[in-house]
């Protein structure tokens, strides 16, 4: 990243049907077994967008020369009326050219605006256990680890815990 793009924050918008393939390119080059539970991708990928994946749910970081710097997917958790007033962080990737910026906070905290506005009161997500740059992010924007799953998940020969983390969305900032 060039250091006008560092100081430089990014523009944040809901996603568009258009950036379906950079969308899918900037999540292929960060895929990572740090935060993934799925095999690497290979061709012929799946389409970014499909019925349960909506550009609507996706906030997008757009840098100054107009290049996708990372996305947020923010989604209720479950269809339960009871559960409506919660969003989840079902994805957050940061471009290996933009990371150290404050992309991913700036990213958080545009999602807990689009929650609130959304009428929700809290945040949650998951984050397996080793991700250590991840839950410090979260952990200096709010959330707490509020469970784990231990061993949930087999990667790389090892066992991974799943980690549950959550927030409250009032009075912040």
């Amino acid at each position: 990243m060039t250091d006008s793009h560092a100081r430089t924050p990014p523009r944040i918008r809901t996603a568009r049907a258009a950036d379906a393939e950079p969308l899918g390119e900037l999540d292929r080059a960060v895929w990572s077994p740090l935060h993934a539970v799925q095999p690497r991708p290979q061709p012929p990928y799946d389409p970014f967008f499909d019925s349960n994946h909506r550009p609507d749910d996706y906030l997008v970081a757009e840098a100054e020369d107009g290049r996708l710097a990372g996305y947020i997917r923010i989604v209720p958790p479950t269809r339960l009326a009871c559960n409506a007033h919660v969003r989840q962080i079902q994805g957050l990737a940061v471009a290996a050219w933009a990371r150290g910026a404050g992309v991913g906070r700036a990213l958080l905290r545009a999602a807990f605006d689009e929650a609130r506005r959304q009428g929700a009161v809290r945040m949650t997500l998951r984050v397996l256990g080793h991700n250590t740059p991840a839950r410090r992010l979260y952990e200096a924007e709010g959330f707490a680890v509020e469970g784990v799953l231990p061993g949930e998940f087999h990667l790389d020969g090892r066992y991974v815990d799943d980690v549950l983390m959550g927030r409250g969305l009032l009075g912040g900032r």
